[in-house]
């Protein structure tokens, strides 16, 4: 990574940086000298432990939402804590090879799994000639973990299937080919009738993911056609090798060490958001409000919650554990252009971000990575534009801690709708923020590209 020298002049000028960085700071944030954990990380070798956050369509823009509406304009999510930053380009590729600069969720999250460009689409797969023609396979990061004898989990506000958890156990052409029944239909090659390795829920199981915890009860309540397990459901065939189902927040604060593998299914299909709103509307938008808080039933465990219990677990070993976190319905309530949503879900995520903070404190040997998986459309504007002055999309209007109108606005839909029922927003090409602790985390400073994470994920430098 660094030679002593080189390292002696980036300490100098990083620790003249973060001195005057912070002077700044403390005129209008109060944000702490980051010098000393500047120094501990760029000295820290290689991580026991590794914490991947992964912020599912949480661009810039919606880092600053959640910032300004939770704490206002000179407030800090714990993120901003996190002591080196930097920004990740996130192009997948098309079946000729050239870049596609706008990419979905399953390209991005194998470029970060597997250290590969891919198409949109494919899990843990290589690209091919056709998004109908299965790629090879790629070695994934949770894969690299469990032969260093690493401890594993996944966790979720998703279906377990959905395309982030989904790339770290399963290699499959098409995303969705979440439970047998969807491959049957969409991958015929790929199941194991056919000789495959299955659904991404039977993949999911058969890896033997010590915490793996989320939504998405249904794909695992498919019946599986081939294999030793045909006739039996997903969840029966996990039972089979000895896997611990819970279902409820109850369930999962009863689990032990013991337990392991668990596999936590909280919803039918994805979790309940934390909070909600109404959703935008065209012209001055909704009126300025504050969020309802409280959306979430109590027998769904949250996002900080499923992070601390899966560290409670994974912790301990001799080898130490691989973990990815995803808050991944603040991509989907972009879609939904509902900002009350979103801003929770980010909440939330930054919460759980928390957890992993205080366990890091007394674990220094722990790399913390918190990154998005591409940019999405949400946009902060003008408040006191009216008339011809007004956003063409879609707005929302809250009352933030400022007691002030945060408008953010939806522009990315196409085709003619009713201006009540927003279409679904679409991702945007931006580079994402990255944010990171503990050894190796230098690795993320500058611009480098999702398919560098791979390498210091795995308890690499990455390619600097």
């Amino acid at each position: 990574m660094f030679n002593s020298k080189q390292l002696t002049v980036l300490l100098g000028g990083l620790g003249a940086i973060v001195v005057l960085a912070a002077g700044a700071q403390f005129a209008v944030g109060g944000q702490p000298d980051k010098t000393r954990d500047t120094r501990s990380a760029l000295h820290g070798g290689k991580p026991k432990n590794v914490i991947f956050f992964l912020g599912d369509g949480m661009g810039d823009q919606e880092v600053t939402a959640a910032r300004y509406y939770q704490y206002g304009a000179a407030g800090h999510l714990n993120l901003d804590r996190l002591p080196f930053t930097g920004f990740q380009t996130t192009w997948s590729v098309k079946p000729d090879g050239k870049p596609d600069y706008d990419p979905d969720s399953a390209s991005t999250g194998t470029m970060w799994a597997t250290g590969t460009k891919t198409l949109d689409e494919r899990i843990s797969q290589g690209p091919s000639s056709a998004i109908d023609v299965p790629g090879k396979n790629l070695p994934t990061v949770l894969e690299r973990a469990q032969k260093q004898g690493k401890k594993v989990g996944n966790v979720t506000t998703a279906e377990l299937t959905d395309a982030t958890p989904a790339v770290l156990d399963s290699h499959i052409s098409l995303r969705g080919c979440q439970g047998p029944t969807d491959a049957d239909t969409l991958c015929k090659t790929e199941t194991k009738a056919a000789g495959g390795l299955g659904s991404i829920a039977e993949q999911t199981v058969d890896h033997r993911v010590d915490v793996a915890l989320g939504g998405g009860r249904n794909r695992f309540a498919q019946t599986i056609t081939g294999g030793k397990d045909a006739g039996k459901t997903v969840e029966q065939s996990a039972a089979r090798q000895g896997i611990t189902e819970v279902n409820d927040a109850a369930g999962l604060a009863a689990a032990k060490r013991s337990d392991r593998p668990l596999l936590g299914l909280f919803a039918p299909v994805n979790m309940t958001t934390e909070w909600n709103g109404p959703v935008a509307t065209r012209g001055d938008g909704t009126p300025a409000q504050r969020c309802k808080t409280d959306n979430r039933p109590a027998n769904e465990p949250s996002l900080p919650a499923m992070t601390k219990k899966a560290i409670d677990l994974l912790q301990g070993d001799r080898d130490g554990f691989f973990l990815q976190v995803e808050g991944a319905s603040i991509d989907k309530q972009d879609h939904a252009a509902n900002a009350c949503a979103q801003i929770g879900e980010t909440i939330a995520f930054d919460n759980a971000i928390r957890v992993a903070q205080e366990y890091a404190r007394s674990h220094p040997d722990t790399l913390i990575v918190v990154t998005a998986d591409h940019a999405h459309t949400s946009q902060i504007v003008g408040e006191d534009t009216s008339g011809t002055g007004n956003p063409t999309g879609y707005s929302n209007n809250l009352t933030t801690a400022d007691d002030q109108t945060l408008r953010i606005t939806y522009g990315t839909a196409g085709g003619a709708t009713p201006p009540a029922v927003p279409p679904s927003q679409q991702h945007t090409g931006s580079v994402v923020p990255a944010f990171a602790s503990g050894p190796g985390a230098a690795a993320v400073l500058g611009t480098t590209d999702h398919t560098d994470l791979f390498e210091v994920l795995g308890g690499g430098h990455g390619r600097r």
